[in-house]
């Protein structure tokens, strides 16, 4: 595999702070995908200075929900509310993002999500982002991840875009989670696009 050079990224959630948004493009970050949503009520009140931040030095950004079990269409609902207030749907936007590290989040709970949020947001590629566990042992990605789904495996091997495992649509791997970046108080998870991916695979 090739590590596409430039195509590298950051995942945020409420504990990281970016103190200089600048300082992290200068660093070749491309793209960043922050949580804004957890199950049908919570939103993090950062996430609109993130994702602005972030967009007004260029880098690809998008939305991320972090999934419970249960009532899957009002944390669809949610989702699409707040990050279409966000502007986080806009073209050249990265794909909105599920995360389903909690347990008992299925297949059949991502494939309803997945359509909800693509008949209210009126997109199409949405990312599913998991770590190696749950892709190995408890999800089956050949029932619902279509060809403008793509996958994203958290492995923190510290080999960007050579994750150690293989699927058709695995387009993302978060690859580390440290210190370091310039513009971040403290450690951040880092992302690389998968080859024979590019950038332009994962965005709007």
């Amino acid at each position: 595999m090739i590590d596409p050079e430039g195509e590298h990224g950051v995942t945020l959630s409420h504990r990281e702070t970016v103190t200089d948004w600048a300082a992290v493009r200068g660093a070749d970050i491309r793209f960043a995908s922050v949580t804004v949503t957890e199950n049908t009520n919570w939103r993090d009140a950062a996430a609109e200075r993130n994702l602005a931040g972030a967009q007004h030095v260029g880098i690809h950004t998008g939305a991320r929900h972090y999934a419970r079990p249960g009532a899957v269409h009002d944390q669809a609902e949610h989702f699409v509310r707040t990050a279409s207030a966000l502007g986080a749907f806009a073209p050249g936007s990265l794909a909105p993002a599920l995360e389903v590290e909690a347990p008992s989040v299925d297949d059949r709970f991502i494939k309803a999500w997945i359509k909800h949020v693509r008949q209210a947001a009126r997109v199409e590629r949405v990312l599913v982002y998991a770590g190696l566990d749950c892709w190995t042992n408890r999800l089956r990605p050949d029932k619902w991840a279509d060809s403008e789904v793509v996958l994203w495996l958290v492995r923190h091997n510290e080999i960007p875009g050579r994750p150690g495992w293989f699927h058709s649509r695995l387009g993302l791997h978060q690859h580390g989670f440290g210190a370091g970046l310039p513009g971040v108080d403290g450690p951040i998870a880092q992302d690389a696009v998968v080859y024979p991916f590019k950038l332009t695979d994962v965005l709007l």
